[in-house]
């Protein structure tokens, strides 16, 4: 303060700051967020909330999670970014309608009859009508006479579905499914019954498949007889849909578990198990089912889903996963038929054993899936990352000009090569963590492909390639190089190999001393860093004159203090800064 007549006041202030508060930013713990405004069910909602995700409003469509009952639009799963989860892949409906599954499987069972014997004899209506008309006249003049069971081309919950014997009643103009009916089923206490198989399929590129260890039985409620003329309407003896035979007043809504007209497949596995049959068997039987006939829908779903989403590296997370209901039948000898596949199978739960088995398939499928609440960060700085490459050009290989010499087309194959091995080796170790998780996270699901089983793998990747060359022969090109790319089969040890042998051509290229491959010592350890450093000394002044100054030896002493400081280092930056040093003496 000014002590004469004019007293000023001089705050180092600005009159603004005074007004303005620091905000201290705290970190917010992230959800994940989840949209069930396209389910019905409510065992979806119990368990989302279980597994503490948060309920979005309806039209977002940001969400972490979005679960629909039905299958969606193409264009939809194109918007998605790349830290969502949705519950069904494009392309699926290739074995999930009656129609398009019995034209599939017609084209895989011409090339592999002796692999795809598991689902009955079909026709589809009206196009292959003349083939059905001439087999039921051979079957005339054999004497013969065969059941077959007739449904809509896509219909469901045993809508539209009858039995006849008389197969040239049936009219050219219907579209329909017509099947030979499987007169000799496997029966439980007189009953017929199928199961309801869930499988969870959390990616197609690569192709990853799990199979839940429950499900659920279903049986007929009235007691089964061989068909003939006077029963063929009776459906409650001859169908094993819930959905008709729920209607039926002998239909037993018993919550104990060994009866009722619906039960656990955990139960009937203990009945098999008390009967002497195999138990291991009828799973792997089972699991092989479910795996050639997911094989048959790979290429649509692949071609598809890549249509969707083109800019996607293969091997990143997948923004589809879908929990499939297989619908399977066995015979007397326990042997199982595929009856058809379910892509948005029924969450109801009106029994306890609905409750129980679907919660469980529901809540280990979420586990498995393992989405996290950093996945949408790390999408939005990877998204600024490949928009800075795109601005500024970095990371993308220099392109070869059409004067190149031998040279440099040589040394632009190799860099080529090294991107390609490098960017596999990322994929691989990705994959490996994924399967860490999904080995400690699979509850009741069992992946079951890609199979441990080596030689059970080696068929399931030829009945692959067939399906590859059946369903796109002369078409996407570049998926079938892709599966005959033998980078696709190698592990992390062999790329690793790959990317040194190239790094030992490219010295060769530059001119460098070509460095030996072999066991790489372990350069942690003084012992193994000490007689390259000493190699090193004696190669200097082995290149050096005689005479040489107190001041180069001085020199040497100090890159020697260098180097023990960087000791710890891999032996490949060792040799190298030898060379670069043979050089620098080479020229004093």
């Amino acid at each position: 303060d000014n002590h004469g007549t004019a007293p000023l006041t001089l705050s180092s202030e600005l009159p603004f700051q005074s007004t303005i508060k620091r905000k201290v930013r705290k970190k917010k713990n992230g959800v994940i967020t989840a949209n069930v405004a396209g389910t019905k069910y409510e065992i979806v909602r119990v368990v989302i909330r279980e597994m503490g995700f948060v309920k979005t409003r309806d039209e977002d469509e940001t969400a972490n999670l979005i679960w629909s009952d039905s299958a969606v639009q193409q264009e939809k799963i194109a918007e998605l970014r790349n830290y969502q989860r949705i519950n069904h892949f494009p392309g699926m409906g290739e074995i999930c309608r009656k129609d398009f599954l019995a034209r599939n499987m017609t084209k895989m069972i011409k090339s592999q009859p002796q692999e795809y014997s598991f689902i009955p004899r079909t026709w589809i209506f009206p196009a292959e009508y003349t083939q059905f008309q001439n087999y039921v006249k051979e079957l005339k003049k054999k004497r013969r006479q065969k059941t077959f069971i007739v449904k809509p081309a896509n219909g469901a919950m045993g809508h539209g579905i009858s039995l006849i014997r008389n197969g040239e009643k049936l009219q050219a103009q219907d579209h329909l499914i017509v099947q030979e009916y499987l007169d000799k089923p496997f029966l439980m206490e007189g009953y017929k019954f199928d199961l309801r198989v869930y499988i969870l399929v959390t990616s197609c590129d690569p192709l990853k498949v799990f199979l839940y260890h429950d499900g659920l039985v279903r049986m007929g409620t009235e007691k089964y007889h061989p068909p003939s003329d006077s029963n063929l309407s009776q459906l409650y003896m001859h169908l094993t849909n819930y959905s008709v035979n729920k209607h039926n007043e002998h239909f037993e809504r018993d919550e104990t578990e060994d009866k009722g007209s619906k039960r656990s497949i955990k139960w009937f596995t203990e009945f098999l198990e008390t009967n002497n049959l195999d138990v291991s068997k009828f799973w792997s039987d089972i699991s092989e089912l479910v795996v050639k006939t997911l094989i048959v829908a790979e290429p649509h779903v692949l071609h598809a889903y890549r249509m969707c989403r083109p800019g996607q590296a293969p091997g990143s997370d997948s923004v589809c996963f879908e929990v499939l209901g297989f619908d399977i039948l066995l015979d007397r000898k326990l042997k199982p038929w595929l009856l058809e596949i379910n892509r948005a199978p029924s969450f109801g739960t009106d029994q306890k054993i609905d409750y129980d088995v679907k919660k469980g398939v529901l809540l280990n499928a979420l586990k498995l899936l393992n989405i996290r609440t950093s996945d949408k960060r790390r999408n939005l700085a990877q998204q600024k990352a490949e928009a800075q490459k795109r601005l500024y050009g970095q990371g993308s290989m220099k392109k070869l000009l059409p004067g190149s010499s031998d040279w440099e087309k040589q040394r632009h194959t190799l860099e080529r090569r090294k991107e390609e091995l490098k960017e596999r080796l990322a994929q691989v170790r990705k994959q490996i963590s994924k399967e860490e998780h999904e080995n400690r996270h699979m509850g009741n699901y069992r992946r079951i492909y890609p199979p441990d089983d080596k030689s059970l793998l080696e068929k399931y990747e030829s009945l692959l390639a067939t399906a590859f060359q059946t369903f796109l022969a002369g078409r996407a090109a570049s998926l079938q190089r892709e599966m005959n790319n033998p980078l696709k089969r190698m592990k992390e040890e062999d790329i690793l190999d790959l990317l040194e042998q190239c790094e030992i051509d490219d010295e060769k290229l530059m001119g460098k001393c070509t460095r030996q491959r072999g066991p790489k010592p372990l350069c942690t350890m003084p012992e193994s860093a000490q007689p390259l450093r000493k190699l090193k000394n004696y190669d200097t002044d082995s290149s050096c004159d005689s005479g040489s100054s107190m001041s180069e030896s001085g020199e040497e002493t100090e890159k020697e203090d260098h180097n023990e400081k960087k000791e710890k280092k891999v032996s490949y930056d060792l040799e190298e800064n030898k060379y670069k040093s043979l050089e620098r003496s080479g020229k004093l």
